[in-house]
């Protein structure tokens, strides 16, 4: 049985539309499964987007996002661990298949990438008993490395796995296309993933050659080098027949563009090319 529908993670159309507008538009085009930013969340309520995701009988797949865990002092720490708890409640409210953790890179003036790992083991570790109670599953997303300094210490899948395998089922991850799609042992890492039963997300872009800006220049599917068909069967063969989730930072191509145009190509691109 296979649940392959297009998710839309709102980061995608995040210049065009506020969270009621980007429901909307997905329902236009018979989009049914969102992925919100919190911050997007707040912008409206969580009363308010609690009330139109149950209105409009909507999946949210994902809520981006938790995470950023190493602080340079133990009150940092403790704050981040905080906001980690505020996130798993909004995440609950949504009912959200998964809470999406960014885990932060190194602190300060920091040069211990291992250490940073650690606060990264030790943050999730301090927030996982209110997941588990709070029936929410939390996906580390592994980051490519090129931001492994600032945004994210975990980055492949066996590292994430890693960690996950220490901390319990609770914890899986969410596979972004964009960030491990170089990885030579990839095939490996999705099949450990598949055997361990801890992949909760799959997040499609594409990678554009040249790429103008490591943030904010995703491509549309179909658009890069990334062979989504065969990472979607690698995914696939482990297990994971679930959505998979346009999430494309774009500022100077899709940021621009209307929103409706965007979903209309994601959906077309997902027909064709994913």
């Amino acid at each position: 049985m296979t649940d392959n529908i297009l998710s839309l993670n709102l980061a995608t159309t995040r210049q065009q539309w506020g969270f009621a507008q980007a429901v909307d538009g997905c329902l236009r085009h018979g989009v049914t499964a969102i992925s919100p930013w919190r911050d997007q969340v707040a912008a409206i309520g969580l009363s308010e987007a609690v009330s139109i995701v149950r209105a409009n009988n909507l999946r949210v797949t994902g809520l981006c996002r938790g995470g950023m865990f190493p602080a340079d002092s133990t009150e940092g720490r403790q704050r981040n661990v905080d906001d980690n708890l505020r996130a798993i409640d909004e995440a609950a409210a949504l009912n959200a298949d998964c809470l999406v953790l960014v885990v932060g890179g190194l602190p300060g003036s920091s040069k211990d990438i291992a250490a940073a790992r650690g606060m990264v083991l030790d943050g999730i570790a301090a927030m996982l008993p209110h997941a588990e109670a709070s029936g929410v599953k939390l996906a580390i997303e592994p980051l490519h490395p090129m931001y492994a300094a600032d945004r994210a210490c975990v980055n492949t899948i066996d590292q994430a796995l890693d960690m996950a395998e220490q901390l319990g089922a609770n914890v899986g991850i969410a596979i972004d296309v964009y960030h491990v799609w170089w990885d030579p042992k990839l095939p490996e890492a999705i099949a450990r993933a598949g055997r361990m039963n801890r992949i909760f997300a799959h997040h499609i872009c594409d990678w554009l050659v040249p790429t103008r800006d490591l943030l904010l220049d995703r491509g549309m599917m179909g658009d890069g080098v990334i062979d989504l068909k065969a990472i979607r069967a690698l995914i696939e063969q482990a297990g994971y027949h679930g959505p998979q989730e346009v999430e494309i930072f774009s500022a100077e191509n899709w940021w621009k563009r209307p929103g409706d145009e965007v979903v209309e190509t994601c959906l077309q691109r997902f027909r064709t090319v994913c």
